[in-house]
């Protein structure tokens, strides 16, 4: 008998502490609120007027603090029987809710620049709340430790600063413990905590954000002292230890675990975690972790509600994971997040026995498989999310069935077969829906053109599967949406005037990659659009003026004209701006420098002409400048070359003239990651300081100009470059052997710009590309045709990462360096039309990933390599010019003139593709 009401009393305490222990606060409601016949004791009023003294209360929250009667004033809560206050609860935030109601009056929380000690007079007081408030930096004083009857004690987000006081471990009392800081820049901090082991009674516990650092190897043995611990929030508190072995565990009745957003250095998930029955809340959200999950025994987290493993380093199958959670005949499990992870394998059918469950996100792993046929099960589902995985296989039409569900994502898989009507039957509640596949699994999303859905869709994106030809007309009946994405849909139409009456609701409109036509109506009115995404279309006519866009990107259509001079009045609120690959026309006008907002710039390809105007100052915010590929001359601006934030300046193919250093040495960002002056008349040498002035570029591209001159050892002070390319100059002097000490060559991070489409033309293999996205796959190095001599630098064969290096068409002597089979990675060879001498070195044997070799037209000499790989190579032409090399394969006994060498490489460098007819640059 006694152990059922130990039993029942444990579940009455479990009721009470639910939803991060707010119920609680029942414990300590003894309120004012039938005081008739015990009044405020003086002693007890004074010292909260002392309190007030060291407070400041702008909005006047406290002004009911007057009169003799204190248990009547607001946040103040007196004994029933004695008078004594007993609860002082001054949340800031609560206070101004309770102060302003409904209404939009402003309220400022209460500011402290001390705390006063008079609260110690508050001998009864068991209740302290004065989180959401402003306390100024001050630290926590010492003198808290000593109200010895608190029970609870709030302190969340007030911005104290400085060391917990161990002083708090006196409150033996105490149940409910929140130091939380989430909304400050200074956090609290402890050195050890140690002193939680007084509060031996303490049932909830968060100390969210305080930087617990110092005491990483020991916070756990010390929670264990804590036998009643219910709740523990140790959420990025900068803990980097999770023991894996834990023998013996005290608080084995706790409720809710918040470890999240801590480094555990790739530590794998420990058993002892899922050994507490008792759990309804398990959150290891970004930790670092690694590893498969932990088995888990029949019948164990039986009551956990909420189990988030995301944004980790799991691996592994998860079948017996899920098998283990299905096996409790009363499963409680709500929601289940594994998103980002590395998780491998089919979705097991036993996700069907989770019936509870509302929300299953899976996003962000490696499942393969289809969606398994047992989903319909789960009839509470509001989330499902399985994107950016390797699912494939149809969509089951089963899916139809879960009439909870509002979002659902299945988006970046490689989904196949046929989309209807049925997959959306009874999908009632549905308000946000993506979904795309890949160019190699056909998804044919097909419904009929009268088709009504049954949902009202906010959010909706469908990517890389096939539409109707015509615009899909369902969208004409969901009057609620701010969001439309139709990329890659194939729809062949104009668009409908219907979905330009919406333009007031959107806040983002995506049709890219479709082959719409027709005129862009010349103004609408988007009122809270953030970007529209039209490019890579058939759309014509004169560019619109569209007030209140903030992104616009026509990029790859036919419209032609000049840009409205008005742009800028129009369009005030442009923040990018890519009009790429249009037939464009005129000069570029001057008011485009009003534009203060802009962030991007993007006008290559297009029929541009005459001088760039000199007035970009007003600019501050242009990150990214693309004016290349059109018919602009004159000198650079140097008030362009000077902007502050400038990331990627790309004036390449066009007519620019003038000295380089004019432009170089008003570069004032250190931020600078992209130079592109290729195909220009810009003329002078590069000058020594640009190691120093240009420390951040990972591009460099000088091209095709008329520099002269030696080039300097300094630009092997740009430690991170990626991309250099100094080829069709008239350089004198022999390759800096430095240049075998960037470290951009031996690594890169990849980083690009999402919102930005950046292009680049380069020339590998003979051919010259233009890159897009693939632009951090690339490690180039050309200095072909500059006029170089001297000996190939040995030091050049450190740059392990290299994918195309390029010096044809120099005077290069000497023999190729015989360790040269260390770039390993390289793709692209070419050292033709020099007067390299000696043998092909073996070790070239071992460039596995070479794909294009010219060695042509030098004094090479012995037999070609016979190695495997070589055999690949089996063009004689890639050796003609060698007549003291021997097969095989098999080598011309005749030699070309001079030129006949220089059509060839002429024709090398100007290949281009026939694509529809017209001569256009091959695009990877």
């Amino acid at each position: 008998m006694a152990s059922m009401k130990y039993t029942f009393l444990l579940a009455l305490i479990f009721l009470l502490l639910q939803t991060e222990f707010i119920s609680l606060e029942a414990i300590w409601s003894n309120s004012s609120a039938d005081n008739s016949t015990v009044g405020c004791i003086d002693m007890e009023r004074e010292a909260l007027l002392k309190f007030k003294e060291g407070l400041d209360d702008p909005s006047g929250i406290l002004s009911s603090w007057v009169g003799e009667d204190c248990c009547d004033w607001l946040g103040v809560g007196c004994s029933n029987r004695t008078g004594n206050i007993i609860k002082l609860e001054l949340n800031g935030q609560h206070l101004c809710d309770q102060m302003t109601g409904n209404t939009s009056t402003e309220c400022w929380n209460l500011l402290f620049a001390v705390l006063s000690p008079s609260l110690l007079e508050l001998k009864y007081l068991n209740y302290l709340d004065l989180s959401n408030n402003f306390f100024m930096g001050i630290p926590i004083p010492n003198f808290i430790g000593s109200l010895n009857k608190l029970t609870y004690l709030n302190l969340s987000n007030t911005f104290f600063n400085g060391k917990i006081p161990p002083h708090l471990g006196n409150l033996s009392n105490l149940l409910y413990l929140d130091l939380s800081h989430a909304f400050s820049t200074n956090f609290p901090t402890a050195s050890n905590i140690n002193w939680l082991s007084g509060l031996s009674s303490l049932k909830y516990l968060n100390l969210n954000y305080v930087d617990l650092s110092e005491a990483t190897t020991d916070w756990l043995q010390t929670v264990n002292l804590l036998p009643s611990l219910l709740e523990l929030h140790l959420f990025q508190c900068e803990l980097h230890y999770l023991p894996q072995s834990f023998t013996t565990v005290n608080f084995t009745s706790l409720s809710v675990l918040d470890l999240s957003f801590n480094d555990f250095y790739s530590s794998s998930i420990p058993q002892w975690v899922f050994n507490f029955t008792s759990l309804t809340k398990l959150q290891l959200i970004s930790c670092n972790l690694a590893g498969s999950i932990p088995k888990i025994a029949k019948g164990d987290l039986c009551k956990l509600q909420t189990l988030d493993l995301s944004i980790n380093n799991l691996s592994g199958e998860i079948t017996e994971f899920f098998q283990a959670l299905s096996e409790c005949s009363n499963s409680s499990l709500e929601e289940l997040y594994l998103g980002d992870n590395q998780v491998i394998g089919n979705i097991p059918h036993s996700l069907g026995n989770l019936k509870r469950l509302r929300e299953l996100q899976l996003d962000g792993n490696a499942f393969s498989g289809s969606i398994p046929s047992s989903i319909q099960n789960l009839s509470r589902l509001e989330v499902l999310s399985l994107s950016y995985n390797k699912m494939n296989g149809t969509i089951p039409e089963s899916i139809g069935q879960l009439s909870e569900l509002r979002e659902l994502h299945l988006s970046w898989n490689y989904w196949q077969g046929i989309m209807t009507e049925t997959h959306f039957l009874n999908l009632t509640k549905l308000y946000d829906f993506s979904l795309s596949s890949s160019p190699s699994n056909l998804l044919v999303f097909n419904v009929t053109h009268d088709w009504i859905p049954p949902f009202s869709l906010q959010y909706v994106k469908i990517l890389g599967c096939q539409l109707n030809p015509t615009f899909p007309a369902w969208l004409r009946t969901q009057k609620e949406l701010t969001e439309i994405q139709l990329v890659n849909t194939a729809i062949s139409d104009t668009i409908p005037n219907w979905l330009w009456n919406l333009s007031s609701q959107l806040q983002i409109l995506d049709l890219s990659h479709n082959k719409l036509t027709g005129n862009l109506p010349k103004s609408l009115n988007f009122s809270s659009l953030e970007s529209v995404l039209l490019d890579f279309n058939y759309l014509e006519g004169p560019l619109p003026l569209w007030p209140n866009v903030k992104g616009l990107s026509l990029r790859s259509n036919l419209l032609s004209g000049p840009i409205p001079i008005r742009i800028s009045q129009e369009m005030s609120h442009l923040r990018d701006l890519d009009l790429s690959g249009n037939f464009l026309n005129g000069s570029i006008p001057s008011s485009i420098n009003e534009l203060r907002d802009l962030y991007s710039l993007l006008l290559s390809s297009n029929c541009f002409s005459g001088n760039i105007h000199y007035h970009w100052e007003s600019m501050q915010s242009l990150s990214f400048i693309d004016l290349s590929r059109n018919n602009l001359s004159g000198g650079i601006p140097s008030s362009m070359c000077s902007l502050p934030y400038l990331i990627w300046l790309q004036l390449s193919n066009n007519n620019f003239s003038g000295n380089l250093s004019l432009c170089l040495k008003f570069v004032s960002s250190k931020s600078l990651s992209t130079l592109d002056l290729g195909e220009n008349r810009l003329s002078g040498s590069i000058p020594k300081w640009i190691g120093e002035r240009l420390s951040s570029i990972t591009m460099l591209n000088l091209r095709g100009n008329m520099l002269f001159g030696k080039i300097p050892k300094q630009l092997c002070d740009i430690t991170n470059i990626h991309v250099l390319d100094l080829a069709q100059n008239n350089f004198s002097g022999s390759i800096p052997s430095c240049f075998g000490g960037l470290a951009g060559y031996k690594y890169f991070d990849g980083t690009t710009f999402g919102e930005i489409t950046e292009h680049m033309d380069l020339v590998v293999k003979g051919r010259q590309y233009e890159f897009y996205d693939q632009i951090s796959n690339v490690n180039l190095m050309d200095f072909s045709k500059s006029s170089l001599s001297g000996e190939i630098p040995t030091e050049l064969t450190n740059l392990t990462l290299l994918n195309s290096l390029n010096l044809s068409q120099n005077h290069l002597t000497g023999m190729i360096p015989e360790n040269i089979g260390a770039l390993r990675q390289l793709e692209s060879l070419d050292l033709s039309s020099n007067h390299l001498s000696g043998h092909i070195p073996s070790s070239m044997s071992s460039m596995t990933f070479l794909s294009h070799l010219n060695l042509s037209y030098n004094n090479l000499s012995g037999q070609i390599p016979s190695s495997n790989q070589f055999q690949t190579f089996n063009d004689p032409s890639i050796y003609v010019g060698n007549p003291e090399l021997y097969g095989p394969p098999p080598l011309p006994t005749s030699v070309s003139t001079l030129s006949d060498r220089n059509a060839e490489h002429k024709y090398q460098e100007d290949v281009h593709v026939h694509i529809d007819g017209e001569d256009q640059f091959e695009k990877l």
